[in-house]
């Protein structure tokens, strides 16, 4: 479980051990917290960190969609690249063990 922002996410996809929590927590932007996904992806030893909603979020667009992820990761990400999926977990279904901060 990774806590920032007062948010706990949760790792869904780690490729390549693109997960790094220190660089992660020094990008991270409070504009981030309103996405249920945050995508980052490595290119030119450079985190880039993109937000998804859910595909029945009410702010849904095609681009913004979780179910675009494959598509931008071909088009928008270099071929081959180290990346990582964190969800957002509900606060209210957490233990407080669960709300521990990685590091």
């Amino acid at each position: 479980m990774i806590h920032i922002a007062n948010k706990t996410y949760e790792i869904v996809t780690d490729h390549k051990n693109g997960w790094n929590f220190e660089v992660f927590r020094d990008r991270f932007s409070e504009v981030l917290e309103r996405y249920d996904y945050i995508v980052g992806d490595w290119g030119y030893n450079q985190l880039r960190l993109r937000g998804f909603f859910k595909e029945n979020h009410p702010k849904v667009t095609k681009e913004s969609s979780i179910a675009f992820l494959q598509d931008y990761l071909n088009e928008y990400c270099n071929f081959g690249c180290a990346y990582f999926i964190i969800e957002k977990v509900n606060n209210k279904t957490q233990t407080p063990q669960a709300a521990a901060t990685s590091g």
